[in-house]
């Protein structure tokens, strides 16, 4: 798997700004299948999950909507950005076995298989899953320049990956709780 680093790239759904009024939100920019981002193939995805490039699977709703529906720290993670401090999540020290979504849209995103302790104090991957629809691009704000990893199904802010990881890929994909729901593996049999 490559991780590929795109400069320059804007906001594709709502700004991260609370200065803006509903009605501003509410007519953000959305990424449609002739976004420049789909054709380019720029997430985990694309032909290795199947999924055409003339029917993605999204989930694209109205700010109002993601108000009513997650609680206040998964809106804040997931639809602004935010970062819940270190060894608070959830999902920070979890160890069952199972499969982690996007809180938003239930897309499958990460296993336990590939689950490791990094001592950042969030939950950390060498991998997504296989196929999984995770959106990269290039993070600049805070002074530094971080790639930020989103659900590509929702746009839904998960976190960002970093270059340290373990082998095989040597990469740290650090992900806030809030912006995930756990699947526990149905039970051997």
């Amino acid at each position: 798997m490559q991780v590929q680093v795109i400069p320059g790239d804007q906001p594709l759904s709502q700004p991260q700004s609370d200065q803006l009024s509903p009605s501003q939100i509410n007519s953000a920019q959305v990424c449609l299948p002739s976004c420049p981002v789909w054709a380019s193939g720029r997430y985990h995805g694309d032909s290795q999950t199947g999924h055409s490039m003339d029917s993605p699977t999204e989930t694209k709703h109205p700010d109002s909507y993601w108000r009513g529906r997650l609680t206040s720290t998964e809106y804040a993670v997931t639809r602004r950005g935010a970062t819940e401090p270190a060894f608070t999540g959830k999902y920070w020290d979890h160890k069952a076995q199972g499969t982690y979504r996007c809180v938003c849209c239930a897309t499958p995103l990460f296993s336990s298989d590939q689950k490791f302790e990094s001592g950042s104090g969030w939950p950390s991957w060498w991998k997504p899953l296989e196929g999984a629809q995770i959106l990269e691009r290039v993070d600049s704000a805070h002074g530094m320049v971080r790639t930020e990893i989103l659900c590509a199904s929702c746009d839904a802010h998960l976190g960002h990956v970093f270059p340290d990881g373990p082998k095989p890929t040597g990469l740290r994909y650090c992900v806030n709780s809030a912006s995930l729901s756990f699947e526990p593996s149905a039970p051997q049999r």
